[in-house]
């Protein structure tokens, strides 16, 4: 197989704005390998989390979290 010169470049994050029943942004949700992060709607900088804290506190019967279905 030859060496390619050009690749693909795999995104280092996903990120996904949040709505609320109206329509109206309520902010921002980003997750990357290694943290969760969340910015409300007008901020310039983000609230994060590291994914160990979050997977901690998710997984914490005090939260009310429950599984999903599917």
């Amino acid at each position: 197989m030859p060496k390619y010169n050009n690749r693909f470049q795999s995104p280092t994050y996903l990120e996904e704005t949040i709505q609320d029943e109206n329509g109206t942004t309520v902010g921002s949700i980003r997750i990357k390998p290694s943290s969760v992060l969340w910015r409300p709607t007008n901020a310039q900088k983000f609230y994060a989390v590291s994914l160990d804290e979050f997977s901690t506190w998710i997984t914490d019967p005090a939260t009310g979290a429950k599984r999903t279905t599917s």
